[in-house]
């Protein structure tokens, strides 16, 4: 879905108009956050939830409020910045919710989205990071299908398919819907009696 977000934030950016990658990151973000906020709250999903929907957007994956939090941010997953591994006070009350307060200590779950020059997704990575040094999961998520798998064959499947949204190519390719009918003109107020004014000397 944050694939899915970014791949549509790049093909709305009008660079003509004044988009540039910051104004397509922006985009992305938003585009990421509504997905996954879509995908909690159509109930399909009882492992997601929205713990912080705010700018700082955190995320539960598990179910029954012992889920662990989760954000996402565009950059290498072996490199996350000092930024990224800030954490929320409600994410390290969650996470200690869900881990206990020893096991969580130093501990963030990040998604990293790895882009190309162009801005296109190259790789999407889930990190489970303990302070600024240790690594504890690093585990590409597949983002496609394989086209064919051979015959007994362990498969590795997406995650979360999309969520049925077309996307802004798509949607343009539709036959414009009619436009509305015109609305009536509207009248012009009579015009008041013009009373002689009178004056005194």
């Amino acid at each position: 879905m944050l694939a899915n977000a970014r791949r549509d934030a790049l093909a709305m950016a009008s660079y003509e108009l004044g988009d540039d990658p910051w104004s397509v990151g922006c985009r992305a973000f938003a585009f990421g956050r509504n997905r996954l906020e879509r995908a909690a709250s159509s109930g399909d999903f009882p492992w997601l939830e929205v713990l912080d929907d705010s700018a700082h957007f955190v995320f539960l994956i598990g179910g029954n409020g012992n889920g662990v939090p989760v954000r996402f941010y565009r950059g290498a997953a072996e490199e996350p910045t000092e930024r990224t591994l800030r954490r929320q006070e409600l994410e390290v009350q969650q996470l200690s919710l869900a881990l206990g307060e020893a096991e969580a200590e130093g501990m963030a779950f990040r998604l990293a989205v790895e882009t190309d020059e162009a801005g296109r997704v190259e790789r999407v990575v889930f990190l489970a990071l303990r302070g600024e040094d240790r690594v504890e999961c690093f585990w590409p998520v597949p983002l496609e299908l394989p086209a064919e798998a051979a015959t007994g064959a362990a498969v590795q499947l997406r995650l979360i398919a999309d969520d049925g949204y077309e996307g802004p190519r798509e949607a343009a390719r539709r036959p414009a819907p009619p436009p509305p009918p015109p609305l009536p003109p509207r009248r012009k107020p009579a015009a008041a009696p013009v009373r002689p004014q009178t004056t005194l000397f």
